[in-house]
């Protein structure tokens, strides 16, 4: 899968002010609401705790049912402090039918904010890497809850023109409409812009969605922050990570690329 739109692929060479301008034109560019072809209600649709799991195939298995939606998730490992590898899982139906994984230079650090510079040369290497059509992707990182509205999820998906969403482990901004403390599982609550986000402010952004939670009163499980990149409405993203968590805190799509990441960083290492 290759660019729709090469003029948004990042450059990290861009210096500061230009990647904060760019991320501003991503936002403008960005649909926040359903704008795709296939049913949201079959997006891991079959998923269960027994389906085929990561290590049982490295490329194309049956194909299942064509009209059920091919969701890939990307997530990324670091060979030392200069190389990047992308990890891309492709599953419909709940079923692993391709894992690819591309490697490329990391050329900038972590800033918070600029992930997408730092590490979207290599999900975009690969993404050139698929043989199979994605409709939708999970990433792990940031889409509509970042302070321009335009973090890692948005600036790929909007790039690639695919509907995607973003799925954080930590909150980078916004205000919780209420406490996130004790959720029980399949609750969300959601993430309000504030004096941080570029959106007006009380606009929801996302949602702190938990996706697990024990059932002892002495230990629980901190919620994960999703939110729309492209082509997706915060409400549909927040159904998207409950409907894929298959009783895991993470949803099976990035779930299982975190796993293969670490993978295919061994492999390379070889």
């Amino acid at each position: 899968m290759e660019p729709v739109h090469p003029e948004f692929v990042p450059d990290p060479s861009s210096s500061r002010e230009a990647m904060e301008s760019l991320q501003r034109t991503l936002a403008e560019r960005a649909t926040f609401a359903d704008d795709f072809a296939f049913d949201a209600g079959a997006v891991c649709a079959g998923q269960e705790s027994n389906q085929r799991r990561l290590g049982d195939s490295g490329g194309d298995t049956s194909p299942g049912d064509a009209d059920t939606p091919v969701v890939v998730g990307i997530d990324q490992a670091f060979l030392g402090d200069d190389r990047a590898v992308s990890a891309l899982v492709a599953l419909r139906g709940g079923e692993v039918i391709e894992r690819v994984h591309a490697v490329a230079p990391v050329e900038i650090p972590y800033v918070p904010g600029l992930l997408s510079f730092r590490e979207g040369g290599a999900i975009l290497a690969g993404f050139a890497e698929l043989s199979v059509e994605p409709d939708l992707a999970v990433f792990d990182g940031s889409g509509r809850i970042h302070y321009r509205e335009a973090g890692l999820a948005t600036h790929v998906g909007v790039t690639l023109d695919l509907p995607s969403v973003g799925v954080a482990k930590n909150l980078l901004c916004g205000t919780p409409a209420r406490s996130t403390d004790g959720l029980e599982t399949g609750e969300r609550v959601p993430i309000e812009a504030d004096g941080d986000v570029t959106a007006p402010a009380g606009t929801i952004i996302g949602h702190a969605v938990q996706t697990r939670q024990f059932d002892s009163p002495n230990r629980h499980v901190n919620p994960v922050y999703v939110s729309p990149g492209h082509r997706v409405s915060a409400e549909t993203a927040a159904d998207v990570a409950l409907a894929c968590a298959d009783g895991y805190k993470l949803p099976e799509p990035t779930r299982l690329a975190d796993a293969y990441a670490g993978e295919a960083t061994a492999l390379v290492e070889r």
